[in-house]
């Protein structure tokens, strides 16, 4: 296992023992978190955002859910979950896998869209484990932290409903601020329609969709998405909301000590170009609060080719490849989908 990844593991684990920032230090501290979902079995882009997310200064993450679908190997990116303890929302397709349903649950109307739901949900459910839908089907739907002056909400797809899609063309502010009155809250964190936006409906207010880091945002990159958030001053941030139970040094059996976590150069290269342009995308408000997206660049080529190893969908692999969705597209409002070719 390369360095960087033992050392956000071991950062892991001293945040669930309470090791904290020395008292001289706190002050000029401020909270950063990290927030990702969507995994859909990417079990590269995982690894390659727990490095990323600490390099950046997160101390602690939080998963939001659809930890399979799409992508191959499901039970690989359970097991990184489980053993670094990062505390993960129930989406809907973690439900279905963890209840034995028929279906993902998604959420879509057209019948191209459910066809390759139902494609990705069998392949996903063959593979996951009798252990893995145990723990899945035990995943909380909801959890609520203090960051300084905030009370956030983190949810799958909105707090009233796992899979409802809160496309950002179409969601309004009055009904934004209608959830955060009804679940009294100030920041709702989802995921679920993997893409990411951000919005301040009125003053102190935010919704915000994290991103997914299983596919990329229909823009044509081969990078995913996922979110920063900070504020405050550190010591304020409760300890039992980081990561719980890891296993620092842990050396993944699919994972070679030359591999692992490891972008290919290509990719490297790409991300270094596009840095300036859309390696993180911040906003904050008045009271402090950053909102970051983060472009994650990871080992695309692997992942296709354990994909077609797998046996999974052609459709699926060009999106990859290429970053642009080829299926799912049917339920996407006219001004999200106008952002892709299909």
């Amino acid at each position: 296992m390369r360095r960087p990844l033992r050392h956000a593991l071991k950062m892991l684990s001293e945040l669930s023992q309470g090791i904290r920032l020395a008292e001289s230090d706190a002050p000029s501290q401020r909270q950063v978190i990290a927030f990702f979902g969507g995994v859909y079995s990417n079990y590269l882009a995982l690894q390659a955002l727990l490095e990323d997310a600490v390099r950046r200064g997160a101390r602690c993450l939080y998963c939001l859910g659809d930890i399979g679908a799409f992508g191959p190997f499901p039970d690989r990116v359970c097991e990184i979950l489980r053993q670094t303890g990062i505390p993960v929302i129930q989406g809907n397709y973690d439900n279905s896998v963890g209840s034995g349903l028929a279906d993902c649950q998604c959420g879509y109307t057209d019948p191209r869209d459910n066809y390759f739901a139902k494609v990705s949900y069998d392949y996903t459910f063959r593979h996951t484990s009798s252990d893995n839908k145990v723990w899945l089907q035990k995943l909380p739907s909801q959890i609520r932290l203090q960051m300084g002056p905030y009370r956030v909400l983190l949810c799958h797809g909105s707090p009233r409903k796992t899979n409802e899609f809160l496309w950002e063309s179409t969601t309004s502010d009055a009904f934004l601020n209608w959830l955060f009155e009804k679940f009294d809250t100030d920041v709702i964190i989802g995921t679920h329609t993997g893409l990411y936006w951000h919005r301040e409906p009125s003053r102190g207010k935010h919704f915000i969709n994290c991103g997914a880091i299983g596919r990329p945002p229909n823009d044509g990159e081969t990078t995913v998405v996922y979110s920063i958030l900070s504020t405050g001053p550190v010591e304020q941030l409760s300890r039992a909301s980081c990561a719980a139970d890891p296993m620092p040094g842990k050396v993944w059996p699919w994972v070679s000590a030359a591999e692992a976590c490891r972008p290919k150069v290509a990719a490297e290269a790409r991300a270094a170009a596009r840095a300036e342009r859309a390696g993180v995308r911040g906003e904050s408000d008045a009271g402090g609060l950053s909102v970051d997206f983060v472009r994650l660049a990871y080992d695309y080529e692997r992942l296709a080719s354990d994909m077609a190893a797998e046996q999974l969908s052609a459709e699926f692999i060009e999106t990859i490849r290429t970053g642009w969705w080829t299926t799912c597209n049917e339920i996407l409002p006219a001004k999200e989908r106008s952002r892709g070719i299909y």
